[in-house]
């Protein structure tokens, strides 16, 4: 009897590289992992390029959920389909995708609603594990190794739920395009679907990392009259400038300790005669929340915030500001619907109408990827993109 053709085999498990954290904050190891094939609507994906995100960088060192590790973190990245599983249409081996940390199933209460992108199916996972079968697909000599957020891109290999990828096209350059599955969509979303920024108006942005960059790229686009780009580091003014920011400020520099937040604050009422239309907290601090609500106008400032808190999770702030019409407003991923929306994003990409290379600071390779971290935790860098062998 002939032998079976070998695409018709089921995939079996394979074994190689991933990055993997033992504990919070120790160096990630490179060790040898078995990762499992697809489950159903499942794909594995051979990694091409990953970025170092802050949050990241914040569940690495978090010591909240110490039943997690060993893990393998990583989410904005992009790579090629190595199989799929039972139940996938969507894919082929072959295809090029973004992997993405919320899903989208087309079918639920907030998917069909038009209003949301938070999928009650695919969502955003915080148990390490698969949203199918709450099960690992990584594993070091028989030991369970975590996910991060359904995806764990700091492999050579991993298997993402088929409704957390988006094809792209085959030319689109993928050690770029990579940032588009986090950090540069969720600025972008936040101004034009969150806010919805007009024409004319006035933006403050607290925080010129990628997510606060590409807040003030997206307020360019819109038309903001005044773009004010709040970061201690001297370093993003000239950066700011490139991406939109008409105006910077560093609170280090206005007076004592003690009184920067109030000077910070004097300074954009000041310049903007009394608050800002819109102001954006990309910094992932509580505190800063607080802030970036009393630096907007009376009547109809909206603040938006899309940090990851690093520490104290509780926001508050005197409830005048709230009642003297001002909004606070939450935003995931800038309210992209990731499968139906992303495609256009990186269109626009392609077509050269939004920046995305301007924000890569790093080319690394696998092998160094602890020196990626090393960059963001002394904030010496925007992104750095990890380059897998291949």
């Amino acid at each position: 009897m002939a032998a079976a053709d070998a695409s018709s085999l089921p995939p079996s498990a394979i074994t190689c590289r991933a990055a993997v954290a033992w504990g919070p904050g120790q160096p990630l190891v490179m060790e040898e992992v078995e990762v499992a094939p697809p489950g159903p609507m499942e794909i594995r994906v051979k990694v091409v390029s990953t970025s170092v995100c802050r949050s990241d960088v914040t569940a690495w060192q978090s010591k909240a959920q110490l039943d997690l590790f060993p893990r393998v973190f990583g989410h904005e990245a992009s790579g090629v389909v190595e199989s799929v599983g039972e139940g996938v249409t969507e894919f082929q081996v072959g295809d090029h995708v973004l992997t993405v940390f919320i899903g989208e199933c087309k079918s639920c209460k907030h998917c069909v609603s038009g209003k949301s992108n938070m999928c009650q199916k695919l969502g955003l996972e915080r148990k390490g594990v698969m949203h199918s079968d709450q099960k690992t697909r990584f594993s070091v000599k028989g030991k369970p190794v975590y996910h991060y957020c359904a995806v764990s891109s700091f492999s050579e290999y991993t298997v993402v739920h088929s409704g957390c990828a988006v094809k792209v096209g085959l030319t689109v350059p993928m050690d770029r395009v990579c940032l588009l599955s986090c950090g540069v969509s969720s600025g972008l979303g936040a101004v034009w679907n969150v806010a919805n920024v007009s024409k004319g108006s006035s933006v403050a942005i607290f925080g010129l990392g990628t997510v606060g960059l590409s807040v003030a790229q997206g307020a360019k686009l819109r038309g903001a009259s005044k773009i004010i780009g709040v970061d201690t580091n001297p370093e993003k003014q000239e950066k700011g400038k490139s991406f939109g920011v008409t105006d910077f400020i560093n609170p280090d520099e206005l007076s004592e300790p003690v009184q920067q937040i109030f000077s910070c604050l004097q300074v954009i009422k000041r310049i903007t005669d009394g608050g800002v239309d819109y102001s954006f907290e990309c910094v992932g601090d509580s505190g800063v929340v607080s802030t970036a609500l009393q630096s907007c106008s009376d009547g109809w400032g909206v603040t938006v915030t899309l940090g990851l808190p690093k520490g104290k999770l509780e926001v508050s702030t005197h409830y005048a500001f709230l009642l003297s019409g001002r909004t606070l407003k939450g935003s995931m991923f800038g309210g992209w619907k990731p499968k139906s929306d992303l495609p256009s994003l990186v269109d626009k990409y392609a077509a050269k109408e939004i920046q995305v290379d301007g924000l890569v600071t790093h080319d690394i390779p696998f092998n160094e990827i602890n020196k990626a971290l090393e960059l963001m935790l002394e904030n010496k860098c925007l992104r750095c993109v990890i380059h897998m062998p291949r």
